[in-house]
């Protein structure tokens, strides 16, 4: 945990109960604040910031792992459990990979998905947000610029988390964590693929740029209609890509076969 952590945890009311404190941490963790693989500070120090006794505290902590929440280690601390993985189980995930029309589905119920999410962030975001997204758009034209793909998907990643934490919905906000986890993974299309095609990379930049603008703006119609329209150039690309791919295969095949007749 860093300084600016600090701020996280505050004095428990509630008559100082293990209660109390379930409550505060399951908040943090519900609100986004706290994610997934996020370490706890150690029990003397959680607990002096709390203003509970550690016994308290471990009554508390030990409730929250058997809801899931959490998960401790041997001498190794307390983390926020991986809640998120869960929205979607392995078998679904392995089974939509399987099945490239997965993939048009997965991007159409993003499209409305986001759409609906830049709109609320335009409404929605506060200073603090803001200043969050804009930090996240000079990583990634930094990203863009040393053209590292790592980095390019990392910050891709981070823009549209940002933006379903500024819709401030904490539904959307789940769900879309569970979504770009699944991208980040490379089930449903691969951004490889997309990136290949000539000129995309500075189209997908702009696209999130203009995102970014309209929402700063507070111009929620515009972010709607960027945010739809990252998705349908995604779309439109795919489907280039895997055309061109497949031209590609059936054009060595035939090569093949005029040499084996020869």
């Amino acid at each position: 945990m860093t300084d600016q952590n600090d701020m996280l945890f505050s004095r428990v009311d509630h008559n100082r109960t293990a209660d109390g404190v379930v409550l505060q941490i399951e908040r943090l963790i519900l609100d986004g604040v706290l994610r997934d693989g996020d370490r706890l500070p150690g029990e003397r120090d959680l607990a002096q910031r709390l203003d509970v006794s550690r016994p308290i505290l471990r009554e508390a902590l030990k409730e929250l792992e058997n809801r899931g929440l959490l998960v401790s280690t041997h001498g190794g601390g307390t983390f926020v459990a991986d809640i998120i993985g869960q929205v979607f189980s392995k078998p679904i995930t392995e089974l939509i990979a399987r099945h490239e029309r997965a993939t048009y589905d997965y991007l159409e119920y993003r499209r409305e998905l986001e759409g609906l999410t830049a709109e609320f962030a335009a409404r929605r975001a506060t200073e603090s947000d803001k200043a969050m997204l804009g930090r996240i758009i000079d990583r990634m034209r930094a990203a863009h610029d040393s053209g590292v793909f790592d980095d390019e998907l990392g910050t891709d990643v981070d823009l549209h988390n940002a933006i379903g934490e500024a819709a401030h919905n904490i539904i959307l906000m789940h769900t879309l964590r569970a979504c770009y986890r699944l991208l980040t993974q490379g089930i449903f299309y691969h951004r490889q693929m997309v990136v290949a095609v000539p000129g995309a990379r500075e189209r997908l930049l702009a696209q999130h740029v203009a995102i970014h603008d309209a929402i700063i703006a507070g111009d929620a119609a515009a972010a709607r209609s960027a945010a739809q329209a990252h998705i349908d150039y995604i779309v439109e690309t795919t489907r280039e890509a895997t055309r061109s791919g497949e031209w590609a295969r059936v054009s060595r095949l035939r090569l093949m076969q005029q040499e084996n007749r020869g």
